[in-house]
């Protein structure tokens, strides 16, 4: 399949949205995109792969579609909620150890009154 500069645009602007969301310049990105063939379904089945190593964390997303533009933008949402995923995760484990120091220092405190 030829690459062709409306498909590398779509591309990059995918890449260029999910750069953002990873707070990083210095992110490792591998894209895949290409025609395949399933014999199981008719007509053209285009696939699209990211694959991202940011920071020593992996996110990996794909995606088949009838339309090469749709699968790209399906894997780019996909790469996406995997980032504020991870990110809500962090956010909470960060909390509620937080919250476990503050109730073990009200214990000190209240105790030593």
């Amino acid at each position: 399949m030829e690459l062709t500069d409306a498909i590398q645009e779509k591309v990059n602007d995918a890449v260029s949205v999910i750069n953002k969301f990873l707070n990083n310049d210095q992110a490792m990105v591998r894209v895949e995109v290409g025609k395949t063939t399933n014999h199981h379904n008719k007509g053209d089945i285009f696939r699209a792969e990211f694959d991202i190593n940011s920071n020593g964390e992996k996110y990996y997303a794909s995606s088949q579609s009838s339309d090469l533009y749709q699968a790209i933008s399906d894997t780019k949402d996909q790469i996406l909620r995997e980032i504020n995923s991870r990110r809500g995760k962090k956010q909470t484990l960060f909390k509620r150890g937080a919250m476990s120091v503050k109730k073990r220092l009200k214990g000190i405190l209240s105790y030593k009154r």
